[in-house]
């Protein structure tokens, strides 16, 4: 069997990506933005000063405001949004029992980028990209600053939905930035938060903006925030978010973005449709990715949870039926299986996702046959994306623990490691050392 590294190497070279070093984690979910790292990362630590001397932490620093914005590296630097209310604290719904209700976090907020030495946990510099009242509301176990940032070459993107999007230099000096208007991605008559991150491709930045009142998506160009395209996603997506993935080929580039009732793969250098799947999760969150030379999705929510795996070269409608579960555009596909919020991961053989509920199931990735289904610890709701190192899934939960599974055709739990707060942003991994954001903390470990 290939090693894992060579498994990214070969991956990242079918896509048309371009290699990152070991020590870069530079967007949401990594270089490729599948989730895998190719370096070696501990499978046991503690992190909760109250159960004893912690162990396996280089350092651990506390983070001001409220965000699920997900740790993102580019050499030295790592890199953080968040949101800081004026008036204290934020509130934060944990556990089970998402009622769709609002939180009551609607005073003056400063979103704020932050730069950290990610040796040391130092704060290098922070900006505030926008001061003011949130012009739409936050779902009561979401927050304001859910989007992560990305860094491509000396460009830092940060975007916040409603409050803009920013472009920085590595100093931290403001390039330029945009005013969207106001994305409210609503249900229930509750705006539940913007979550979608920015996906960055040469020079070219794609944004989903799936206001049910007006969704759409919208390629900017990289150096000056110049809209090159815009496509309307009426009639197509409800509400959706999650992110864009770009995926590169010598064919062609397309952006797949998740939604309800359809997902839908845009030609990033015009926004012409290449391919589309109806049905699905209505609440879609997890993000595409690629493994195995294919396009992996899921959703989940309202009776459906698919996953569906499709080949980059499809076109037209490749929605798979009752009868049949592939096509010329699907590898395989099946009705129920996925996940609601995390995004799932490819390791070697093996399609791992972690579910809100605490399941975790496994499929072979190639085939689609089912290997297993558990459940993980009490109140272990995985929010937070997977990511896997070294034939080891990490999962971290909501109730504050990061389970490390081993990668396999069997269940098999490595560790329970305990992190002192919640988890719901997804993990970095960079030089062997895994970064992890908890609700009140950004820790590393090695």
């Amino acid at each position: 069997m290939l090693t894992l590294k060579l498994i990214c190497v070969v991956v990242g070279l079918l896509s048309g990506g371009v290699l990152q070093v070991d020590s870069d984690w530079p967007t949401f979910r990594g270089p490729q933005g599948n989730g895998v790292a190719t370096s070696s990362v501990t499978e046991s630590w503690n992190a909760d000063a109250d159960l004893g001397e912690t162990e396996g932490v280089l350092w651990q620093i506390d983070v001001p405001g409220l965000g699920h914005s997900s740790p993102v590296i580019s050499g030295d630097h790592l890199f953080l949004a968040t949101a800081v209310a004026s008036d204290g604290k934020a509130p934060l719904k944990v556990g089970p029992g998402g009622r769709p209700e609002a939180a009551e976090d609607n005073g003056e907020q400063s979103w704020l980028l932050l730069c950290y030495d990610k040796h040391t946990g130092k704060e290098v510099w922070r900006r505030t990209a926008h001061r003011g009242i949130p012009r739409a509301t936050r779902h009561a176990k979401a927050t304001h600053a859910n989007t992560s940032v990305v860094v491509n070459g000396d460009c830092i993107i940060v975007f916040f939905g409603s409050e803009g999007i920013y472009c920085y230099d590595l100093e931290g000096e403001l390039r330029w930035s945009r005013d969207l208007g106001v994305i409210n991605v609503s249900k229930y008559g509750i705006g539940w938060g913007f979550a979608s991150s920015p996906a960055v491709h040469s020079d070219r930045i794609a944004l989903v903006c799936d206001d049910p009142a007006n969704p759409f998506l919208v390629v900017l160009d990289l150096k000056d925030g110049k809209e090159v395209w815009r496509v309307s996603r009426e009639n197509i997506c409800e509400r959706n978010w999650s992110t864009p993935y770009i995926h590169s080929s010598p064919e062609r580039t397309q952006i797949v973005v998740n939604g309800w009732p359809w997902v839908v793969s845009y030609d990033l250098k015009t926004g012409k449709e290449f391919w589309r799947i109806r049905g699905g999760g209505d609440n879609p969150v997890p993000t595409p990715f690629e493994s195995n030379g294919w396009i992996y999705l899921t959703s989940a929510h309202g009776g459906l949870s698919p996953i569906y795996v499709v080949r980059p070269d499809a076109t037209g409608d490749i929605s798979p039926t009752e009868e049949k579960s592939s096509n010329d555009g699907i590898v395989w596909s099946i009705p129920r299986g996925g996940c609601y919020m995390s995004t799932p991961v490819v390791c070697g053989d093996y399609l791992i996702l972690g579910n809100s509920n605490g399941v975790v199931r496994c499929f072979n990735a190639v085939t689609g046959e089912k290997l297993y289904e558990k459940r993980l610890g009490a109140k272990a709701g995985i929010i937070s994306s997977l990511v896997a190192a070294d034939d080891k899934i990490y999962c971290a939960s909501e109730n504050g623990t990061v389970y490390v599974l081993a990668a396999g055709p069997e269940f098999k739990l490595l560790a329970e490691n305990k992190m002192g707060h919640p988890c719901f942003a997804t993990p970095a991994i960079s030089d062997g050392v895994i970064f992890v954001r908890t609700s009140e903390k950004l820790v590393a470990i090695q």
